[in-house]
């Protein structure tokens, strides 16, 4: 077991495979792009990676599937269930960074009339798709993931009252 820095990827690798209770470095992949993806996005390659550093580090155990592809199950260890706890019991504030690309290329000069009409259209978009999320299995929902998913709303309904107000600035 080899000390390792833990990162908010790390804790999502810990905290679905805790939810799973097993999990493949696939399984991980698959359950992050259909939970946590629309506000945590983590490449594939990263997932694989995490999973290798969290078994190295003794949060995570493995053991190879019999038969088949002799797949890894990973599941979570004392340290590793520790480790998620305390993270989540921990209140630490850490900015937002915000990551627009839409918000850089105006930074550089790019032309609110091109890029304002797509901007919004788009936020109405996933704003459309979450509100039909929440509507559709918000009742199925653990009150924390509802409260994701209700950041999500409020996210894009602040994106598209963003660029209709760059919109409008326009001479």
């Amino acid at each position: 077991m080899s000390e390792v820095r833990l990162t908010t990827p790390s804790y999502l690798v810990l905290g679905i495979v805790d939810k799973l209770g097993e999990a493949t470095p696939y399984d991980v992949k698959v359950e992050a792009a259909r939970t946590v993806a629309p506000f945590w996005s983590m490449p594939h390659a990263q997932v694989y990676a995490q999973c290798d550093r969290l078994v190295e580090a003794g949060l995570l155990s493995e053991a190879r599937q019999t038969g088949g592809r002799n797949r890894r199950l990973m599941r979570l260890t004392e340290a590793g269930a520790a480790a998620l706890a305390a993270w989540l019991d921990d209140p630490a504030f850490v900015p937002v960074e915000a990551r627009e690309r839409g918000i850089l290329k105006l930074w550089f000069g790019a032309s609110p009339r091109v890029h304002a009409p797509v901007q919004v259209e788009e936020h109405r978009r996933t704003l459309g798709e979450y509100e039909g999320l929440a509507e559709g299995v918000g009742e199925l929902l653990t009150r924390g993931q509802r409260e994701a998913l209700e950041f999500g709303i409020r996210y894009e309904r602040m994106m598209v009252d963003f660029w209709q107000w760059v919109e409008r600035r326009e001479p």
